[in-house]
């Protein structure tokens, strides 16, 4: 392990920068037919609140329209916590006690009739009780209404991205030193966690370590297979530094490869390399997909690329938008996704390389830079 420091954390957002993001919310769900926007506990309410409050069964839910202040309803034993909260200052607060129908305390904030856009992990007993309070109003999931609520950065947003993306890069080039034959992938899974948090990660979301025939497994949970020499062992890795995420992929192998693959490491990494080139402003989020699953078709692998080649990036390290056939939604400056082809073939091995992008003006720039040709490791 190094003993690097870690840069000062950025300056935080600010009460004006969560109201600039509620009102922004509130007038895309107006635009889309929206009676307003329904925000429990979860990354969207710490993207436009700043507020992470404890996950529990007590009620509370962000209130936003185009025709009123933003309101969020809390239980009253964490009004003080709520009160406190960066965001506090955009917005009111109403609070329900123990015993009363927090439903009830809603309910007056909403219109009798109307569609609502509700964030996808409102709990069921929440959206139930809404629906018993007001039987006239509809709901609808927040990103099958407004899929693009987080999707474009701002400036300080993406700084902290690249930060991120610049501290899975540094625990990379660490992990690559470090010996794998001969110890199991929980092992080195344990490195790449404890290396994330060295270089400032607050939260790690995950670690494969997918080795030898594991690595066709592209969610491969590191287990207690030992590394041996030979092995191609595919590393996906990040969490989030400053409340933002990183997610980079490598693959590495244990002494020298042999042709076939090279060869197959040769594909990925030219249909990375096309799914990159395809980001630009105005092209399709499918584009990105196609271009890179054209490399991998031509070269006779189409049916072992099994996913899509990307997705949204912010406060989660998965989030809309979605780089897979079907998805139109046109790219813009500011969104920021991964880039990630792969190729699996069961029993033997597989190959993934993932980098995080951001559309600019005119193209396209990596936060991910670290060497993208096949490692060799011990």
């Amino acid at each position: 392990m190094t003993s690097t420091p870690t840069p000062a954390p950025p300056a935080p957002f600010t009460a004006d920068d969560y109201r600039a993001r509620m009102a922004r919310a509130a007038a895309a769900a107006a635009d889309a037919g929206l009676a307003g926007v329904l925000v429990a506990p979860g990354p969207d309410l710490v993207h436009l609140t700043g507020y992470r409050p404890a996950a529990t069964e007590r009620l509370t839910v962000l209130v936003l329209s185009a025709d009123r202040e933003p309101v969020l309803v809390v239980p009253t034993l964490e009004a003080p916590d709520a009160a406190a909260s960066t965001g506090a200052p955009a917005l009111t607060l109403r609070d329900w006690t123990d015993g009363k129908d927090p439903y009830a305390a809603v309910a007056p904030l909403l219109e009798a009739r109307g569609r609502f856009a509700v964030s996808d992990n409102t709990w069921a007993v929440h959206l139930l009780g809404l629906q018993r309070e007001l039987p006239s109003a509809s709901y609808v999931p927040l990103t099958e209404a407004l899929p693009m609520l987080r999707a474009v950065k701002d400036a300080r947003e993406l700084a902290r991205l690249e930060a991120a993306g610049a501290a899975a890069d540094r625990a990379y080039a660490e992990i690559v030193t470090a010996r794998f034959a001969g110890r199991r992938e929980t092992d080195v899974a344990a490195d790449l966690a404890a290396l994330l948090r060295e270089f400032g990660h607050s939260q790690v979301d995950f670690t494969v370590v997918g080795s030898g025939p594991n690595g066709a497994n592209p969610h491969h949970e590191a287990g207690e297979r030992v590394i041996t020499e030979g092995d191609m062992v595919v590393l996906d890795f990040g969490g989030l530094k400053d409340g933002y995420g990183s997610d980079t992929t490598r693959t590495v192998h244990v002494g020298e490869p042999g042709p076939a693959e090279q060869h197959i490491h040769d594909v990925v990494r030219e249909a990375q390399r096309a799914g990159i080139e395809a980001v630009r402003p105005g092209a399709a989020c499918q584009d990105v997909d196609r271009a890179a699953r054209e490399i991998i078709d031509q070269a006779g692998y189409g049916d072992l690329f099994i996913h899509r080649t990307g997705h949204g990036i912010g406060v989660t390290t998965h989030e809309p938008p979605y780089m897979i056939e079907g998805e139109e939604q046109p790219l813009v400056p500011g969104m920021c996704f991964s880039v990630e082809p792969g190729i699996y073939l069961p029993g033997r091995f597989g190959v993934r390389i993932e980098d995080i992008v951001t559309v600019t003006g005119d193209g396209v720039r990596r936060f991910n830079t670290t060497p993208r040709e096949m490692a060799i490791v011990e």
